[in-house]
């Protein structure tokens, strides 16, 4: 199978994206050739053009909001393209070293690792530990049910429907999307040993900050009502409601 591409679906961060993200992959020793950013029009194009060309290998128009942006990365790329799907405002990658963490040097080495784990266990996504926080993580790769952080992660592009998380869905897109994959493979591969260092919840990105309170309700309860199994709400001290995955194995 040929080497990965990247996906960075991007809105309104024309310079946070080189400072962030690309200078990330950079750093990292990804070949910028293999950097496809995706924008919402071509008003936002002309934008991104401003980045200096050498950092990355394409801008693609494709669709506003990011589920539906994430939907349009699918289907633009060919069945079977491995791809590394990461948001704009990466400020970089890190592994557990110790009790401390430390970045990871070689992110293109990763990469090819962990699309070689992910076909040694005929999965189709793998993920990183979605908080920045040494003292959760752990030197472990699982493949049970684990919810994937749509900020980074890789996946076998397959062009199935039953993959795709609704547009209900808005603020916990990456929660059904793994919830789909595990249960049409039967488990999902994550890296509990990298995490990303990024901001939550910035302006700009693909949605408003003042909207995604009610949004996560309302993805929240999508989410219990049609996985009444799997999820359970609770809230954060802010009133942030958020989703508990129930225990399952690997299928």
């Amino acid at each position: 199978m040929s080497k990965y591409i990247v996906a960075i679906p991007s809105y309104k961060r024309e310079n946070v994206l080189p400072e962030k993200t690309l200078k990330t992959l950079i750093d990292g020793k990804v070949d910028p050739k293999r950097i496809h950013i995706f924008v919402a029009n071509d008003s936002e194009r002309k934008k991104y053009e401003t980045i200096p060309r050498e950092m990355y290998g394409a801008i693609v128009v494709g669709k506003p909001g990011i589920s539906r942006q994430r939907r349009f990365i699918i289907e633009y790329f060919p069945e079977n393209t491995r791809v590394v799907s990461i948001d704009d405002d990466v400020q970089g990658v890190f592994q557990l070293d110790g009790d401390k963490l430390s970045k990871v040097g070689n992110l293109d080495k990763f990469y090819e690792n962990a699309f070689s784990q992910l076909e040694k266990e005929k999965l189709f996504i793998w993920g990183v530990y979605p908080v920045h926080n040494p003292f959760f993580m752990k030197q472990k790769v699982t493949t049970d049910l684990k919810f994937i952080l749509g900020t980074m992660y890789g996946f076998i592009n397959r062009h199935d429907t039953k993959l795709k998380p609704s547009l209900q869905c808005k603020e916990k897109e990456d929660v059904e999307m793994s919830l789909l994959y595990y249960l049409k493979d039967g488990g999902v591969l994550r890296f509990n040993q990298i995490t990303v260092k990024t901001k939550f919840h910035s302006e700009g990105g693909l949605g408003e900050k003042s909207e995604r309170f009610k949004d996560n309700q309302d993805s929240a309860e999508y989410l219990a009502k049609k996985y009444p199994d799997l999820v359970t709400i609770f809230h954060r001290k802010n009133g942030m409601a958020e989703i508990r995955m129930a225990r399952r194995p690997r299928v």
